[in-house]
């Protein structure tokens, strides 16, 4: 078995643009596929974390989000900006955050 490459964490939103939670299979098949591709999955979820954010005018936007985190042997970037794409299309959202770190175990 390889050791992991990287650590992915991806934030996605409870709520949509309308302040209603999405409904708890949204993410349940998101942990479905990741745990599928990758074995595994790490799940941020039991109290969400806030997220504010300065907009173009100056506004602040707070977002709450919970965070779901895999470890990769190989980060397929092009299967990641796929994956980001249909989250962003299922969450209803401008921008979805998916970030990639560089990892190792100890």
């Amino acid at each position: 078995m390889n050791a992991p490459s990287h650590l992915v964490p991806l934030l996605l939103p409870v709520y949509d643009n309308e302040g209603r939670p999405f409904p708890r299979s949204r993410f349940e098949q998101v942990r479905r596929t990741l745990t599928e591709k990758f074995g595994g999955v790490t799940a941020y979820s039991r109290a969400p974390a806030e997220g504010h954010w300065k907009e173009a005018d100056d506004a602040t936007t707070r977002d709450d989000v919970v965070i779901y985190e895999t470890m990769v042997d190989q980060l397929d970037r092009a299967w990641w900006s796929s994956f980001k794409e249909e989250l962003r299309d299922q969450f209803q959202q401008e921008e979805l955050i998916v970030r990639a770190l560089p990892i190792e175990l100890l």
